[in-house]
């Protein structure tokens, strides 16, 4: 049995509270590449949770020293329109943030953390990073802020102004951890803190996320959060299973069904070239009969003359091509 509490309760429970933020700095330090600080956890309209949502989702909003925002998302359950998702998320809080009648040089850096449960799009990789760029269309540049700007603002490139997106699919990450990041990553899907561990907020967590630490009353809570995910990760590997299996029977019938139809159809139609081409050559052979009786009748009419001319039957099979006999069958 795991020893460590899941991430997604750990954010629910502990780690919202600002004595337990060292867990949380630690991951955003592996995952950025910079030492970071959590100032405040924030309310957003965004990271309200729905009856539906406590088992399926669970999101962080929180400031760093600078003034940026994080928002912390894990996701159980499989979501197509994910992609969308973050993006709304992160474009309300664009403008949740900013005060009517400020200018848009207050806009805040905004990063949105998701951890994945479920394969999200098509990708080989179990952590992916999204920003934005302006490249030129001829030229192939990047298009690079003005030294004003660089001043002005504080940040080196245009990518650093807009929103970034982390996503990190653990689901199914088994193998060794050789970094930080890897560290990390193995403990969200195993939900396991081996003693070696070095990465920044994890060896922390080895204490502050043991399940031995808590009530019976929130250990009993906690069973049914685990229950209550595992439950909806079955139903939807049930359901896709089903499909599946349904989409192959029906595909099984279809097929049939198409393969009879299109059994007959070929058999009609090949019923309807055959009978053509039997008409046709049936036409053919009249008509060659047909020439074949005119050509005799003319080689007689000939032969005829020739007769009466007093020709011997002997040029008269010559010039014809008709045997004896039908030349004498003429003066029967």
């Amino acid at each position: 049995m795991a020893k460590y509490i899941r991430f997604d309760w750990a954010i629910k429970s502990l780690l919202r509270n600002k004595a337990n933020a060292v867990v949380l700095e630690g991951l955003l330090t592996t995952l950025l590449g910079e030492k970071m600080t959590i100032q405040k956890f924030l309310e957003s309209e965004s990271n309200q949770e729905s009856e539906y949502d406590k088992h399926n989702r669970v999101d962080l909003l929180v400031e760093d020293s600078h003034g940026k925002l994080f928002i912390i998302e894990i996701q159980n359950n499989n979501e197509y329109a994910y992609f969308q998702r973050i993006l709304f998320g992160t474009s309300k809080l664009v403008t949740e943030y900013v005060n009517r009648g400020e200018g848009y040089e207050n806009v805040r850096k905004i990063y949105s953390i998701n951890i994945l449960y479920f394969d999200l799009g098509h990708g080989k990789d179990y952590i992916y990073h999204g920003k934005t760029e302006f490249r030129g269309m001829h030229s192939g540049d990047i298009l690079k802020l003005s030294p004003f700007q660089r001043q002005k603002f504080n940040v080196s490139e245009v990518s650093d102004i807009y929103p970034e997106y982390y996503i990190l699919k653990v689901d199914g990450f088994v193998r060794k951890a050789e970094s930080w990041l890897e560290e990390w990553v193995r403990y969200l899907n195993t939900d396991e803190i081996p003693d070696d561990v070095t990465a920044p907020g994890l060896v922390e967590a080895r204490e502050m996320l043991r399940i031995s630490r808590m009530s019976k009353d929130e250990q009993r809570a906690y069973w049914r959060h685990v229950d209550n995910v595992n439950l909806l990760k079955s139903n939807v590997y049930t359901e896709r299973e089903e499909g599946r299996l349904e989409g192959r029977l029906e595909g099984r019938l279809e097929g049939r069904l198409e393969g009879r139809l299109e059994g007959r159809l070929e058999g009609q139609l090949e019923g309807q070239i055959k009978g053509i081409e039997m008409g046709r050559a049936m036409e053919r052979q009249a008509s060659e009969q047909k020439i074949e009786e005119v050509r005799i009748a003319e080689k007689k009419r000939v032969a005829s003359n020739l007769k009466h001319l007093g020709l011997p039957i002997e040029a008269i099979v010559q010039a014809t091509g008709l045997t004896k006999e039908q030349i004498e069958e003429l003066f029967d």
